[in-house]
């Protein structure tokens, strides 16, 4: 009886280990770009937020801007979409070139600053009464060619009416 591996157990084996590492490579391969993912996921619900929060300042700073009868309202602006950081009292209209920046205090900025990869869009419609705005905040990124977007929608309300 002959106790020496044939050529076709050699290749048998190697192939049969080749598909396991190859198979354990992708399984690690796709933990890692769902990991690195999950912290732009996180860092979108923020930002969210924070439109979401700015929005309420300036409706705090400026109730008038906001709910004014006519024109020069943040609904001209805003309607088609606009982007603001939570240093801005009045926000630009949404330029999708522009993205936030990490400015010198560390916060996300469309000052100049350390570039980021994240978008901020916000568009406001008013809701069945004047008094009451729809404010919806989207955040766009980009990882590794593929687009993902944060989404939420506030209401702000007029409470000095």
């Amino acid at each position: 009886m002959n106790k020496a591996f044939t050529i076709i157990e050699v290749i048998l084996t190697i192939a049969v280990l080749s598909f396991g590492i190859i198979g354990v490579y992708g399984f690690f391969h796709s933990a890692i770009l769902f990991s690195s993912n999950l912290s732009f996921k996180y860092t979108a619900g923020y930002l969210v937020q924070e439109g979401l929060e700015v929005m309420k300042n300036i409706r705090d700073y400026d109730s008038n801007y906001f709910f004014a009868a006519g024109g020069g309202t943040i609904l001209d602006i805003c309607s088609l979409g606009c982007q603001l950081d939570y240093k801005a009292l009045r926000p630009d209209p949404y330029d999708d070139n522009q993205f936030l920046n990490i400015n010198d205090d560390g916060l996300y900025s469309y000052d100049p600053g350390i570039p980021t990869r994240f978008k901020r869009k916000i568009i406001i419609t008013s809701v069945f009464d004047k008094n009451e705005l729809m404010v919806e905040v989207m955040v766009m990124w980009n990882n590794n060619g593929k687009l993902f977007s944060h989404q939420t929608t506030g209401y702000i309300y007029n409470l000095y009416q």
